[in-house]
Parts: C-alpha cells; structure tokens; sequence
C-alpha cells in the first residue's frame, strides 16, 4: 500500500502540480491518494493495478478498470485506463509505449471492443501520445482537482 501510495502521489505532482492551485492540489492528493481510496480501489474486483520494473527498480504504474469500476463509459464491452504514469527518471526511455502496447494486448486478449481513458485537455502532450498510438477523442467530461473544475477529454481506442 505504501509504494502504491507513494508512486501515485509522486507522478501525479510531478506531471500537474505547477498547472493548479495549491490547495486545490493538496485537497486532491489527500483525498484520491488516500490510505482508504486506495484500498476501496485495490478491494475492487473489477479494478487492476500494476507496477512496472525495470532492472529491479520501479518506473512506471497504471490502473486499468472494468464494469462498474470506469469512471464514465461503464459498458462491459471496454476497459479504462484511468492511470497511466511514468517516474520522471524513467521518461523518454519509451517506456510509455511499451506499456500502452502492453495494455492493448490484454484489454484485446480480454475480447473488449474498446479502450477508453480521460485526458486533460490542457495536456498537449499527452493528447499527442494517445494519438499517435490510434486513441481519438470521442466526449469530455468534468474533472475536478479539489474545487477546481476542468475537463478532460475522453479518448478511445477501438479493436
């Protein structure tokens, strides 16, 4: 739970907290990345977490939900990637693409019809990943960081 804990703090900071408000911030991280929000998440059948190892050291983690456990979509015929994060360290070694291909494989494996995951729309370059490895907005829907709304962009991919 610790290493769960720390990773998703860690990476989420990292990739947004220059872009908000501190105590919107702050309020978010306490709450999403709580003891007790990552047990009901990790007790949650229908929500798989990973942690990604390279020579023995962790560098990336993602989240992948199904059923009822998606944030929006919620078919059972498609898999959420809620979180997908790679340590500041071990970015631009390709890793993301490695893992996304990875995802790909089993959502598929899995017989989904699609994938779908939840962008921030002020992520340029993150939109660009996804894009470049067959996601396409298909919605948005609100997103808030304590009492700060934003949108995200909702994205698919199709098998």
């Amino acid at each position: 739970m610790e290493v769960l804990m720390s990773v998703s703090r860690t990476t989420f900071s990292d990739a947004f907290q220059d872009q908000n408000n501190p105590d919107d911030f702050a309020s978010y991280l306490e709450k999403a990345f709580s003891k007790e929000q990552l047990t009901l998440e990790l007790e949650n059948p229908q929500t798989q977490f990973y942690f990604v190892y390279l020579e023995g050291k962790l560098v990336a983690y993602f989240k992948l939900n199904c059923g009822d456990a998606q944030t929006d979509v919620k078919q059972e015929d498609c898999t959420e990637l809620e979180r997908i994060y790679v340590l500041k360290a071990f970015q631009g070694r390709q890793l993301g693409n490695q893992i996304v291909q990875w995802i790909k494989d089993k959502v598929e494996s899995d017989k989904k019809s699609f994938m779908w995951l939840g962008v921030w729309e002020k992520n340029p370059r993150a939109i660009a990943f996804y894009e470049r490895h067959g996601f396409y907005k298909f919605g948005s829907h609100p997103y808030y960081i304590g009492n700060d709304k934003q949108t995200d962009w909702l994205m698919r991919y199709d098998f």
